[in-house]
């Protein structure tokens, strides 16, 4: 891939254009940086097709140290921020690391200072800040974040959350918005950061830009994380997962279970949500849910009997909280695998 500082438009700015720049680093993302200029570049091929169209996005890669290389070694042409006029918007993909002590170690060191800088200049401007997947450590970490709502990596929500308390992080969400700061989920959560973008302008272009791409709605990252991945992470933690899954189709009881893993109830909540962000009793439901999800693609068990497998009297409790927790019922669940199938 190689890109060019404008995002591949050759089309001169106008007084409305709007201005986005995109800071890139070596080892960006190849995907989430493809995916923001797809995004932004197919949002503009489709304006013409709106009666009111918004005005085009001008968008150029930036970084304080020019050219750059992406985690899979291509070329990105790149610009000095002070080169260009200042953005409208300032948007920071993710990079490749997916282990969270280098990830932390190479987002304060030394080397990302002039990257922190500019974030804390854009930020200190009043530019309109957006980040996805790992790069809303980069925006965590120049300090842009205290204080705001936010969303990462549901897999490096624990290590987030150790690094920076002071930012009120819902792993949950796909997008989190704070007061001009706009932060998105796991990779391809890029897709949704960038149609973001784009519904601030024009609600009908995002729209018509997610049919042509084929992005569905995904307002959650819930369905998507892995409880006893994130269990791995503390040992008491580790410890309650096991449990859960052992005692599934029993009533949940907070006091006997912590008492079976050895330690308090206070302990255990503590524990929770320093790693999770959530209560012992959430986290036992991802994971009855996740178990629930499991049963209903590959069994024909009726909704009922999934329900007590999991712990759950009946199928009117398992919908709701399929419905209220990951978005989803479960006719859905099944019609998806049987679209699969038939495709």
């Amino acid at each position: 891939m190689h890109t060019s500082p404008s995002g591949g438009s050759d089309a001169s700015l106008t007084v409305s254009d709007m201005k986005i720049s995109v800071l890139v680093v070596d080892g960006v993302f190849d995907s989430g940086l493809s995916s923001v200029l797809d995004v932004l570049r197919t949002a503009n091929a489709l304006r013409g097709e709106l009666p009111e169209p918004p005005p085009p996005w001008q968008v150029r890669c930036v970084s304080p140290r020019g050219p750059v290389r992406t985690g899979a070694g291509h070329l990105v042409d790149a610009v000095r921020p002070g080169d260009v006029a200042a953005p409208d918007a300032l948007v920071v993909p993710g990079v490749w690391h997916k282990q969270p002590t280098p990830l932390t170690a190479w987002v304060a060191s030394p080397e990302q200072l002039p990257v922190r800088r500019t974030i804390q200049g854009a930020r200190a401007a009043g530019v309109p800040l957006a980040a996805a997947c790992t790069g809303t450590f980069l925006l965590a970490e120049s300090g842009v974040l205290d204080g705001e709502p936010a969303t990462t990596s549901w897999w490096l929500a624990a290590e987030f959350r150790r690094r920076y308390p002071q930012v009120a992080l819902d792993e949950t969400q796909m997008v989190s918005r704070g007061s001009d700061v706009t932060t998105a989920g796991a990779a391809m959560a890029h897709l949704d950061l960038a149609l973001c973008l784009v519904r601030d302008s024009s609600p009908a272009l995002a729209d018509l830009t997610a049919r042509y791409l084929v992005v569905d709605a995904r307002p959650t990252q819930a369905s998507y994380s892995i409880p006893g991945h994130l269990a791995r992470t503390d040992p008491i933690v580790s410890a309650f997962e096991r449990w859960v899954r052992q005692h599934l189709t029993q009533p949940l009881r907070i006091a006997d279970a912590a008492r079976a893993v050895g330690t308090s109830e206070r302990t255990l909540q503590r524990a929770l949500d320093r790693v999770a962000g959530v209560s012992p009793l959430r986290f036992a439901q991802q994971i009855r849910l996740e178990q629930a999800v499991h049963l209903l693609r590959t069994t024909d068990l009726p909704t009922t009997a999934v329900a007590r497998k999991v712990g759950y009297e009946n199928a009117t409790t398992l919908t709701s909280l399929l419905r209220k927790r990951l978005g989803t019922t479960p006719g859905q669940v099944r019609r998806q695998v049987s679209d699969r199938a038939r495709t």
